[in-house]
């Protein structure tokens, strides 16, 4: 009976938790609320005392500027303690105004002075404070009865120093010194420069060079673009404190050991780690004394960090490269906000191939005496071998002699290679040639520093030759069949020496070269091209080139190229003595029958050095290499099969237009393949005979001899010596690149079918021909002697002009008389206006050339090219040197062989090899005759008066000598009796008052069945005088 409903009970439960609640969130709010109040009391209090510190601040600086109050430590010590308590960044103007007022109360001496507008006085100011609080020499109170207090006032500084250290003091110092110096102008001034460097030295010297600091100080302080050579620039006292501390010696020290020297490349990439290496070499340079106690170190310093930076040089551009101004394409990450500073660290690095340093360096090499004799033999002129041998003699003669010549023509040996000299010079060599693959843009001035030096190359050449037991040769290839460190370091002291005398005889001319023999004698480049050839041919023939990868690579290129340059030059003027190139021990037959097999070993030889091959061998591979062609292409007779033939007509009296009109729109292989002409005379009628090569031989000589004709005006001759090249006006005709093209058809034709023809080429454009223009090492001013040796004299005569260039009133221009006009061409934009002044007088001269070979004939040369390649496949004829294609072009330039004419003789119309007449021939041609005539003679009977280059043997058709009876207007041919008549010398009347006439096209000789031998002279010498003759039969 006094039970409570559930339902009321739940209700009642309820509301007391509503009220319990409704209390705990009372409380909760009065505690929220309480400290909401204590914390806006706090920031408020907090306001007020920082606004009362502030005005304190204020009214104590207010009071110092109007001198109502007077500052001592004490108060300023007060202030400054307050001021830190609640600093932030507004209060950035009162921080400033307590550093001078601590300055100011310390009477700081010197203190640094911005000289440039863009300087920040926030930095000056506070690089004074850190200046002057970490350094005690400037604080009064330790002057006088102070000094008691220094050292533990030092060991305060050193504390702070320390202090600031780890809180990345020097990083902030490097952002501050690249900030300021990586840039065109610099915008740190002097004074401030001094007081960053002063204070990063610091910590270094209070911590006695520890390697943690000295770390510190090379990765933030010595990575900053060209700072030695920003101090270079200051005071002594600033300039003179790397050497002070002995920091280059302790830097080389530090890096020498091979784990330190790699954490610090890793640590920085590729722009820094050339300032840094820019730097290093800096301090070297201005450190000789260091240097030089120290070079062995220095030098393997430097070969690792540029090794490091060489893993990273890539070739070509990549997704994965960037673009850098000293190291070309470059994997890592680049700086690229350090570029604007390259020239600066650039002009730093060209140190290390200054001559200073060279000097310092390589001073167990220069100190070697090398005497030269009094009298130096001149150099052989371009001779026969007749006056070459003499001159070998003399050069011999001349060793054996004189003890005071440079006796290095051969390898001697005696040098041990692991000798503490041999090897310094070996790491001197590494490093130098480790710069070149690594700083590729900057390459040329490397080599360059490198060979300014006259007596550096030949003392070094001296060095190699002492090398080993026998001398460099066997050496040399004794360390490419091993892969030791000894090895490699050797053979790149031969690399190095092979870069660096290639770029020097390369940039010679050839006065330097032959005249003056600058820095290697004549007999020199002898020994030294004979040590070249056999090396490289030794490397292909022995089977090491075929598996050559990286260095070994690298060398090869590099020797070869050395190689070439020299026989390059011989080429163009002779300096070796006959069968200087040639390889005694390489057998011909061998080598085509490798070939035949397609064994790399003889590929490789006739790609890189043909010239070892005797060169009747090669024109033998060459006329080999045409006649396969042919076979492959169809163009030879077979039993099965016979060639396409193309028929042309041709008007004698327009030859070359009916020629140019048929066969320019013809197909390469149409060209190449048979083509028989048919002449119409003037008067319109086909002209008798029958063409089996002969009369399309006589059209592509008169085709030839018209078109070099320099009266038509598409090819003009050299002054002198008479020799073709395009001619720069040849545009007046309408169609002038279609006739070049034409004509470079036409010639390749000739040199496809082996026909002579008497055209001289100056060297130059057949070097274009060729495609030598595209080397690397081509120069233009050494090929332009072959146009106008005159022009080449006055332009080399500039280079060695020893007053101001500027005085002569020159300009990068080139004035030229173009029937009758005067026309200005400039050799660079805007060249009219450039002066010619000592500075480009260089470029002045190879642009000159190039002008004049190059680009005034630019078009005419390309379209010659393009169609001489479309039947001459331009690989044929890398086996060929420039003076090889013209004897190519125009015959043997040897003595006629009479005897191997006379094997090679065909015999008409009752002839034969014992007729009087066929005798009296013979003789007269051997002993009346001069070399000039017997040439005439030739030329009277082949059109050409150079004998082919494989003998008369290969003269298509054979030279043949016809017994006539009558003139040739009158001449049907051999019949029974007049072959009979001429075999029995039975005359029908005398023919004394007929000359003897020939037939170009068919090697014809026609000739009267003279009764006297002293006619047959008389009237053949007149006869070839005149050059009468040249019909068609």
């Amino acid at each position: 009976m006094f039970s409570v409903p559930q339902s009321a009970k739940s209700e009642f439960l309820d509301k007391a938790r509503q009220a319990r609640e409704e209390r705990r969130g009372h409380k909760d709010k009065e505690k929220s609320a309480i400290h909401i109040q204590a914390l806006v009391r706090r920031f408020l209090c907090r306001c007020r005392l920082q606004k009362q510190i502030r005005k304190e601040v204020d009214d104590y600086f207010q009071a110092s500027e109007t001198g109502t109050s007077k500052r001592n430590a004490l108060s300023i010590f007060k202030i400054a303690r307050k001021l830190l308590f609640v600093y932030c960044q507004e209060d950035k103007m009162r921080f400033e105004k307590l550093c001078r007022a601590i300055l100011a109360s310390m009477e700081v001496e010197n203190e640094p002075k911005p000289d440039i507008l863009q300087d920040n006085k926030l930095v000056t100011l506070y690089l004074t404070m850190l200046v002057t609080f970490t350094d005690t020499s400037t604080w009064r109170i330790v002057r006088g009865k102070g000094e008691a207090l220094r050292p533990a006032l030092t060991r305060i500084c050193e504390n702070i120093m320390g202090h600031l250290n780890q809180k990345g003091f020097y990083s902030i110092l490097q952002i501050l010194l690249t900030n300021g110096l990586a840039r065109t102008k610099p915008s740190l001034s002097k004074g401030t420069l001094t007081a960053i460097f002063s204070l990063s030295l610091r910590p270094v010297i209070a911590a006695h060079f520890s390697d943690n600091l000295l770390r510190s100080f090379l990765l933030h302080i010595m990575s900053v673009p060209a700072i030695v050579s920003h101090l270079n620039v200051l005071t002594p006292e600033v300039k003179s404190l790397p050497s002070t501390h002995d920091l280059l010696r302790k830097f080389i020290l530090f890096l020498s050991r091979e784990e330190q020297c790699l954490d610090i490349c890793v640590c920085l990439e590729g722009s820094h780690t050339l300032c840094l290496l820019g730097n290093l070499i800096h301090l070297g340079f201005l450190n000789e004394k260091v240097l030089e106690e120290e070079a062995n170190h220095f030098v393997k310093d430097l070969t690792d960090m540029l090794s490091y930076c060489q893993r990273y040089v890539s070739q070509k551009k990549s997704n994965l490269t960037h673009w850098h101004p000293v190291l070309g394409w470059f994997s890592q990450t680049v700086d690229y906000g350090l570029n604007e500073s390259m020239p600066l660290v650039t002009k730093q690095l060209q140190y290390l191939w200054g001559v200073s340093v060279i000097r310092t360096l390589f001073s167990d090499v220069l100190s070697k005496k090398l005497e030269s004799q009094e009298h130096t033999p001149p150099p052989p002129q371009p001779s026969t071998s007749q006056n070459n041998l003499p001159v070998k003699n003399l050069f011999k003669r001349a060793f054996q002699k004189s003890a005071s010549v440079r006796n290095i023509l051969k390898p001697v040996g005696g040098k041990r290679v692991d000798s503490a000299e041999v090897q310094k010079v070996c790491s001197i060599c590494v490093l130098y040639q480790t710069a070149l693959s690594t700083l590729t843009q900057i390459r040329l001035q490397i080599l360059t520093g490198l060979t300014h030096l006259d007596e550096l190359l030949p003392k070094l050449w001296a060095f190699i030759c002492e090398l080993g037991p026998q001398g460099g040769l066997k050496l040399f290839m004794e360390c490419l069949n091993n892969d030791t460190e000894e090895s490699k370091q050797l053979l790149a002291m031969l690399m190095l020496f092979c870069d660096c005398s290639r770029h020097l005889i390369t940039i010679l001319d050839d006065i330097e070269v032959y005249e003056e023999q600058t820095s290697f004698k004549i007999e020199e480049l002898l020994t030294i091209s004979s040590f070249l050839n056999t090396f490289v041919y030794k490397m292909i023939w022995d089977g090491i080139l075929e598996n050559a990868k990286g260095e070994k690579l690298e060398l090869f290129h590099s020797v070869h190229g050395w190689l070439m340059v020299l026989y390059e030059r011989d080429c163009r003027r002779r300096f070796t003595p006959d069968d200087h190139w040639l390889r005694k021990d390489l057998k011909p037959s061998l080598l085509f029958q490798e070939l035949e097999k397609g064994k790399r070993r003889a590929q490789l030889l006739l790609q890189y050095i043909p010239h070892v091959i005797p060169h009747k061998n090669r024109v033998l591979l060459f006329r080999n290499i045409v006649t396969k062609e042919k076979e492959s292409l169809g163009l030879v007779e077979t039993s099965s099969a016979s060639p396409h033939v193309t028929h042309i007509t041709i008007r004698r009296s327009r030859m070359l237009e009916d020629g140019y009109d048929q066969l320019r729109r013809l197909p390469a292989n149409s060209i190449k393949g048979v083509i028989r002409v048919k002449f119409v005379n003037d008067l319109g009628v086909d002209e008798a005979g029958i063409d089996q090569d002969g009369v399309f031989k006589e059209f592509l000589e008169e085709i030839i001899k018209k078109v070099f004709n320099p009266a038509l005006n598409l090819f003009r001759t050299t002054s002198g010596n008479e020799r073709l090249y395009p001619s720069p006006t040849s545009y007046i005709h309408e169609n002038h690149l279609q006739l070049f093209e034409f004509v470079g058809k036409m010639l390749g034709k000739a040199i496809y079918e082996g026909i002579v023809v008497d055209v001289p080429f100056a060297s130059f454009f057949l070097s274009q021909v060729l495609g030598h223009h595209h080397s690397t090492f081509y120069s233009s001013i050494d090929e332009l002697p072959s146009l106008d040796s005159e022009f080449y004299k006055n332009l080399t005569s500039i280079k060695r002009y020893d007053g101001d260039v500027g005085d002569l009133g020159l300009t990068l221009s080139y004035d030229e008389d173009v029937m009758g006009q005067l026309v200005c061409h400039e050799l660079i934009p805007g060249g009219k206006t450039m002066p010619v002044i000592n500075e480009n007088k260089i470029s002045y001269i190879h642009l000159m050339a190039h002008f004049r070979m190059h680009t005034q004939i630019k078009e005419q040369t390309g379209a010659f090219i393009r169609g001489f390649r479309s039947i001459i496949n331009p690989e044929w004829l890398h086996m060929f040197s420039t003076p090889e294609v013209q004897r190519l072009v125009s015959g043997d330039n040897a003595e006629i062989d009479l005897d191997d004419l006379k094997k090679h003789t065909v015999y008409y119309g009752g002839f034969h090899s014992s007729h009087r007449v066929i005798i009296w021939l013979w003789d007269i041609l051997s002993s009346d005759f001069t070399a000039e005539e017997r040439a005439m003679f030739l030329k009277f009977v082949t059109s050409c008066s150079r004998p082919p280059l494989l003998g008369f043997a290969y003269l298509k058709p054979p030279f043949s000598i016809r017994c006539v009876e009558v003139s040739d207007d009158q001449d049907t041919g051999d019949t029974l009796g007049s072959v009979l008549r001429g075999f029995f010398t039975i005359r029908k009347k005398e023919p004394g008052g007929r000359l003897p006439t020939s037939s170009t096209c068919f090697n014809l000789l026609k000739l009267p069945n003279y009764s006297k031998k002293s006619i047959l002279r008389d009237k053949l010498r007149y006869a070839i005088s005149m050059n009468t003759g040249f019909e068609l039969s």
